[in-house]
């Protein structure tokens, strides 16, 4: 399937000015699949992984970054050394201090070359080997989960995407939220939506589900340096599932045993895996934007379609008529927080939610996204705008008059008054839109 982050990859493709640039994302989101499919537009491609010996022997044998690339030539392309367009991949370079530190002369002495890194449990292992990317000599990109217009693609339902794209897609409303109600049940991950394209089958996807829990619960040892770490780590991903898009506590997660320091220290494991985020609320509704982890966090998961399949929620998702109605709302609040986090190919982006800083107030707001200078509050709700209470809070306060609400509706424009007077424009957004949000907000404000 084409995924979006290559338009980005081709710009750097064609760039004087192009770092090595180390691709970070959980495992099996296709990172080593996007770089091959890149690899096809230069005129070399040379791929080492260094999880192999004989790979890594070439960074610990070669100390001139001219000679190391002969060797690479030699080995994989069989063919001289060339000043062709050459990209070359380092698959799993967290094994090779020497490779990780080679990328800074890639870049100073070896111009012509356009390098990708990347690696499994990258910032997790560097960080227990004591291992550092050469600071300015790099640049980073995250690939997450398929966003909707991506599954769309895998799919084999151009049409339906392109209809997105065009900014105009209430006539065929209906059929854009089957499908989007289809992705929130089979989710993001490749070889899973691979799999669907085929057979259709929510059924067929079981192995898959069921290797990918298997592999990052197997990753555990590589990434936990005491047994206590093994333990709290196992048990997050056993049970904590349940908690996706739920404000969390550290202490005793999971009705576990387990103290807040040590769960804190197993959370932040997982989410340096790319496996998880801990949210943070900010209380202000203007920039700068400084999250308040003091407060309860939100935990928002890799991939819906595993949340779903580990809390044994696919059955009801694949009967419901209206995700908002799921599982108190949660469902279609982590899959809106999915497709927020897709927008950006950013490792720094983070999701933010509000949360009103006022004691013995329980206002929040399920999400907030920054766009033009304004903090912009989104809540994923049905009903009507009254019932939007924590909205109308937020917007009291707010320096501007612009908020949004998804829900499965087609897309449409209120205004909307507070009863404190202020009057705002609630752009209604449609699930299938979220991943087109910000082209939504320049047509519906400008």
């Amino acid at each position: 399937m084409n995924r979006l982050l290559i338009n980005e990859l081709r710009k750097w493709k064609d760039s004087e000015e192009h770092k090595p640039i180390v691709l970070r994302g959980a495992r099996q989101v296709g990172k080593s699949t996007l770089v091959r499919m890149l690899g096809k537009e230069f005129d070399v491609y040379l791929e080492i992984n260094l999880e192999r010996e004989a790979d890594r022997d070439l960074f610990d044998k070669y100390n001139d970054v001219h000679e190391l690339l002969k060797a690479i030539y030699f080995k994989n392309a069989r063919t001289p050394l060339t000043n062709e367009k050459t990209l070359l991949f380092i698959d799993e370079i967290q094994n090779s201090p020497k490779a990780v530190a080679m990328l800074r002369y890639f870049y100073e002495d070896a111009g012509h070359i356009h390098v990708i890194a990347a690696g499994s449990l990258l910032e997790t292992l560097m960080e227990m080997r004591q291992i550092s990317f050469p600071v300015g000599r790099v640049e980073y990109m995250a690939l997450r989960p398929c966003s909707f217009l991506e599954f769309l693609d895998g799919l084999n339902q151009q049409f339906d995407a392109n209809v997105i794209l065009s900014g105009d897609a209430s006539y065929i409303h209906d059929r854009l939220m089957k499908r989007f109600n289809e992705y929130v049940l089979v989710g993001g991950m490749p070889e899973v939506i691979n799999v669907y394209a085929k057979t259709n089958d929510i059924h067929s996807l079981k192995p898959i589900y069921d290797s990918l829990i298997e592999s990052y619960s197997n990753d555990v040892e590589k990434y936990a340096d005491t047994d206590l770490k093994v333990r709290t780590i196992r048990h997050i991903l056993n049970a904590g599932w349940v908690a996706a898009a739920d404000t969390i506590s550290f202490e005793k997660f999971g009705d576990s045993a387990y103290i807040s320091r040590d769960m804190a220290n197993a959370f932040r494991t997982l989410e340096k895996a790319f496996l998880l985020e801990l949210a943070y609320p900010i209380t202000g509704t203007q920039l700068p934007v400084q999250p308040n982890f003091r407060l309860r966090s939100r935990l928002f998961w890799l991939d819906t379609g595993l949340v779903n399949y580990q809390a044994k929620t696919q059955e009801v998702v694949f009967d419901a008529t209206n995700i908002t109605d799921v599982w108190r709302g949660r469902i279609a609040e982590h899959i809106v927080a999915q497709e927020i986090l897709a927008l950006s190919y950013s490792v720094l982006n983070k999701r933010i939610f509000w949360r009103r800083n006022k004691s013995g107030s329980d206002a929040e707001v399920d999400l907030i996204y920054i766009y033009n200078g304004m903090i912009i509050p989104i809540e994923v709700k049905s009903g009507t705008n009254a019932k939007l209470k924590s909205l109308h809070l937020f917007m009291d306060e707010a320096p501007h008059d612009v908020a949004v609400r998804v829900w499965s509706n087609p897309l449409q424009v209120d205004t909307v008054t507070t009863s404190r007077g202020k009057t705002f424009r609630l752009i209604n957004v449609p699930f299938y839109y979220v991943c087109v949000l910000e082209s939504v907000l320049e047509k519906m404000l400008n």
